[in-house]
């Protein structure tokens, strides 16, 4: 295309001058724009020293070259190099993601760097004026042309061969030789559903990374790797659980048990095949199943609404959903010959991802009170009596979730502490007190206390912040993701810990990646389940004896 010249894009700058007053006041000036002009030819090297700068404007110049150091220049979202004498662009250009404008009109440009389709928030780039390929300015001209562009040259970014770093191994205590107990693994991954990995929510991942086919090899990778007796895994797609992991984990020894989400029901045949939901996987040479359970909420929500309008209007209307298997811990598993107190051993293996909306963190809590309230009856049920409240439960309980919640939620106060008041802040002060009570684990309810509470003594696998995010994209970065447990029966030897954060900032800026096929890291850890602890002291004609059974 020959060059032509094109108008400077409209000023956004508008100066203010200090009156002398407020000189005289000794007014401090803040300025995070900066205009250079005037026939320069080359820049001071302090230009790049400006890191506070969000605006630069240096068109109008006499440029032949910007240095790869302009890229220190991380907070710019505006830059303006129109009308230079620019022959080439660095590549370090492509890591000023920041950039929503970049305009380049009336230079030299033959060729543009592939780094450059790295600047995934970019939604204005000028380039008229350079003597480009007709194929480049085609691109361009079509509508949304500047991300059709970005998209292309992201896409033919060549691929150096980059080693991703080993996770460590942290070694949390030592199992105890003294009594039987039994040793298993249990790994939590949410593997990015194929139908919610587009382009519009990754635009900083390359489409060909972002392609089923060549994620579901790493995913698989993650899960051979990890190679653990449990395995829950949250947004698996219909077709896929049968297809791809339900085959190839039982080649490995596994047997399953997955459900889809509500909305199965009530889509087409085709459509249904590409419904996401919750799986778990079991080594059947260390357990067999007993039962399988599956939880929905919305209708356990619209059981227990009791004729509340948030009930039926915030809550049954998700379609999110649990499962739940019911295991026997093969006695071979369990320690140094030792014979294991209980005849039947059995654990509870639970799986959920919970709504994802920020805004309805009262939708998640009451997710989590209905999935443990419906958990409690599984456990009762198969260990054929009712728990006391202040009884732990004679079947211990491995929860694997999604919780969409950060560790200062009311969810994971919940779980954790046992209880949460009815009054807690992410209820949004809406009227859900009359079915509230209906979740209580203990039999007390909400009219009592005002807390609505459970029994399963849970644990986090990690705590103490251990793992500071499971979810890593570049909008957000945080633990959502967790393994919980009933500490009277089983604790944590061993765990996967967390990527060395200063090579992840360094070389990912958001997950996935081509290093990484999903926007969660795996959870993986190591537990021991130990003999249940004594019942309390029960009188039988007025002697005391001591409840060792269910």
């Amino acid at each position: 295309m020959p060059k032509e010249k094109c108008d400077p894009p409209f000023s956004r700058r508008v100066p203010t001058l200090m009156s002398a007053e407020e000189v005289a006041k000794g007014k401090k000036s803040h300025w995070t724009e900066l205009e250079i002009t005037g026939g320069v030819r080359n820049l001071s090297s302090s230009l790049w020293t400006l890191t506070h700068l969000t605006a630069l404007h240096i068109s109008n110049n006499n440029l032949s070259s910007i240095p790869p150091d302009i890229a220190k220049l991380h907070q710019l979202v505006y830059l303006n190099l129109s009308f230079n004498k620019l022959d080439n662009l660095p590549t370090e250009i492509g890591n000023m993601i920041s950039l929503r404008e970049l305009y380049l009109n009336n230079n030299q440009l033959q060729a543009l760097p592939f780094e450059l389709g790295k600047l995934f928030q970019l939604t204005t780039l000028g380039l008229q004026g350079n003597p480009l390929s007709q194929d480049i300015y085609i691109i361009h001209q079509e509508p949304d042309g500047t991300r059709k562009l970005l998209n292309y040259l992201f896409d033919n970014l060549p691929v150096y061969p980059q080693q991703l770093h080993k996770r460590p191994w942290i070694n949390v205590k030592e199992r105890n030789q003294l009594i039987p107990t039994a040793m298993f693994t249990v790994m939590c991954y949410n593997v990015l559903s194929d139908k919610y990995a587009t382009r519009q929510l990754y635009r900083y991942c390359p489409s060909w990374a972002l392609a089923w086919d060549y994620r579901k090899k790493g995913i698989m990778e993650e899960i051979a790797n990890c190679d653990a007796d449990i395995i829950s895994l949250q947004e698996v797609e219909t077709e896929q659980y049968y297809i791809l992991f339900l085959d190839k984990l039982k080649q490995r020894g596994y047997d399953g048990y997955f459900c889809p989400k509500s909305r199965a029901k009530l889509v087409s045949e085709q459509e249904r095949l590409h419904v996401d939901g919750c799986a778990v996987f079991y080594r059947t040479e260390k357990f067999t199943v007993v039962q399988k359970h599956m939880v929905e909420f919305s209708q356990v929500a619209m059981a227990n609404s009791q004729g509340s309008d948030v009930m039926l209007n915030r809550v049954m209307t998700k379609d999110n959903i649990g499962v739940a298997i019911l295991l026997e811990v093969n006695k071979e598993m369990f320690s140094g010959g030792l014979k294991p107190i209980l005849e039947r051993q059995l654990i509870l293996v639970a799986n959920t991802h919970l709504h994802w909306d920020p805004e309805y963190s009262d939708v998640k809590l009451i997710q989590t009170m209905m999935f443990l309230s419906e958990l409690k009856t599984i456990a009762e049920r198969a260990s054929g009596s009712s728990w006391l409240a202040s009884q732990p439960p004679s079947i211990p309980i491995i929860l694997c979730a999604d919780l969409n919640s950060l560790p200062d939620s009311g969810v994971v106060e919940y779980l954790s502490n046992g209880g949460v008041s009815e009054k807690h802040k992410d209820f949004k002060e809406l009227q859900y007190s009359k079915c509230l009570h209906n979740f209580s684990c203990t039999g007390q309810t909400s009219t009592t206390d005002g807390t609505i509470s459970h029994n399963f003594h849970l644990k986090s696998a990690y705590e103490n912040s251990l793992m500071p995010y499971t979810n890593y994209t570049y909008y957000f970065k945080g633990m959502i993701d967790y393994i919980l447990f009933s500490k009277t029966h089983l604790s944590v030897l061993g765990l996967l810990g967390p990527l060395e954060n200063q090579w992840l900032a360094s070389n990912i800026i958001g997950c996935p990646h081509p290093l990484i096929p999903s926007d969660h890291f795996s959870l993986l850890a190591q537990l021991e389940l130990h003999p249940p602890p004594p019942r309390p002291l029960k009188r039988t004609n007025g002697v005391p004896y001591l409840r060792t059974g269910r």
